[in-house]
């Protein structure tokens, strides 16, 4: 880990001053595209566990203790598995170490090969701790996170594969094996609290059930000492074992006037979200000088900005007492090119940014900030720039922000354009665990800027 002293972090909130609205007037515009179809296995409810049971199943229900804890979804080709839980002690006395299991099974008369795309996971601690960080920091070498969810977005950004997982799982005919069955520790830990976020990208040549499940270490007989859970154990639990308690708070109901989100558990529609920015043509026409133009990322009910878009991954399959959208979209991979065209006679200088302003859902022309701004972190996650620069070459940088609400946030790219030219700008993230949505992505024609 890389630690990078405060006094770096310029736009951070500043104690005891009381914030000011900044209102910029702009136009704010849906992002074009949409989700692929690829399912994603989305266990987030209940985010804190403290008792032993099924977190998210989708075997089927028939010979099972607990019928309505199993959703019946059969996982064929690609999909993902998405997992983010925390663990906390039931009780100071009671300091067991906690087991996060996923459970891959073959129902058919022939193996299933299951290749692993991409995948990583991490605890809060000592793997990765919510440490303070500025805004926005250049990040070549994948050494700077705040968080679980941060460092395991960031490295299936990188699409790499973490040595927990060989490169393929066979799976016999009619039998299960264990994606990730790894401990969430909170012995010595003040308080005694950790959580785990972990993300797979897999593609099988067959069909699969899955199923996520929280079971306390077994201790061994011989040595005393706390142990894995078998998969027989685990295969037991899924049979005989009852949904995690206590539950989250649930959603409110899409005819309700209160807006309750409730956390996710079901099947999710839709891992990559692609877009190509444009006015309907070939490019997108960059602001007048000194105006800004803003695409919402991420945006959910209740948080449009007039656009009316919500981004949120629909539910094939969910429990009752969870959220009906998969609201704030973690894992999802946001994928973005801009082609920006200078229209004027004069070269422009542009900028890009990813900025948090506050949550609003029925005005399209301004955006509204803080300064300073308060201490909630609501975004922290690596970002991935491409672009060509001054010598015609293409250039990936990366970078990892933390935006409190109401940030403005700072330049990711400069691009100075030629008269009745264009620039080709990507820009690629995964929605990171632990941040609040929405956020926009605002492309500036900026007067000032001097490369």
């Amino acid at each position: 880990m890389v630690f990078l002293p405060l006094f770096l972090a310029n736009n951070s909130p500043i104690e005891n001053q009381p914030p000011q609205e900044i209102v910029q007037p702009q136009e704010v515009r849906p992002l074009p595209g949409r989700l692929n179809h690829i399912p994603v296995f989305n266990s987030n409810s209940p985010e804190l566990v403290q008792k032993e049971g099924i977190l998210l199943s989708t075997f089927p229900p028939l010979g099972k203790r607990e019928r309505s804890a199993h959703l019946d979804y059969l996982f064929v080709r690609r999909f993902d598995v998405f997992a983010h839980h925390v663990a906390s002690a039931p009780n100071p006395e009671d300091l067991r170490t906690l087991y996060l299991g996923v459970l891959l099974h073959n129902p058919t008369r022939t193996p299933v090969t299951v290749n692993i795309l991409q995948g990583a996971t991490y605890l809060s601690q000592p793997d990765a701790p919510f440490i303070e960080l500025p805004p926005q920091v250049e990040d070549p070498l994948g050494t700077v996170y705040a968080g679980p969810g941060s460092r395991v977005m960031g490295e299936i950004l990188r699409e790499t594969r973490q040595e927990i997982s060989g490169p393929e799982l066979v799976i016999p005919p009619k039998e299960s094996r264990m994606l990730l069955n790894l401990p969430i520790p909170v012995k010595d830990l003040e308080p005694p609290l950790n959580g785990r976020s972990a993300y797979f990208r897999l593609k099988t040549d067959g069909s699969l059930y899955a199923a996520s499940l929280a079971k306390f270490a077994p201790i061994d007989e011989n040595t005393g000492e706390e142990r894995p859970p078998t998969l027989e154990e685990w295969e037991t639990l899924l049979v005989s074992g009852e949904l995690v308690t206590p539950r989250d708070r649930p959603p409110s109901r899409p005819e309700d006037n209160q807006l309750i989100y409730g956390r996710v558990a079901g099947v999710s529609r839709g891992s990559v979200w692609y877009a190509r920015l444009t006015n309907g043509q070939r490019y997108l026409t960059i602001p007048e000088v000194g105006q800004s133009l803003s695409y919402g990322l991420s945006t959910l009910e209740g948080g449009t900005f007039g656009t009316n878009q919500v981004q949120s991954a629909p539910l094939m399959v969910r429990y009752p007492d969870t959220a009906y959208e998969s609201h704030g979209n973690y894992g999802v991979q946001y994928s973005v090119t801009i082609p920006l065209y200078n229209p004027t006679p004069q070269k422009q200088n542009v900028t890009i940014s990813v900025q948090t302003p506050l949550k609003q859902d029925s005005i399209t022309d301004e955006l509204r900030f803080l300064s300073p701004t308060p201490k909630s972190v609501f975004f922290r996650g690596t970002v991935r720039v491409g672009y060509i620069d001054e010598a015609a070459t293409w250039q990936t940088r990366f970078f990892h922000l933390v935006q409190h609400r109401g940030q403005m946030g700072q330049p990711l790219v400069h691009q100075t354009i030629p008269s009745q030219r264009w620039r080709l700008v990507r820009l690629d993230f995964l929605y990171p665990p632990d941040a609040t949505p929405p956020q926009v992505l605002t492309i500036r024609t900026d007067p000032s800027f001097e490369p």
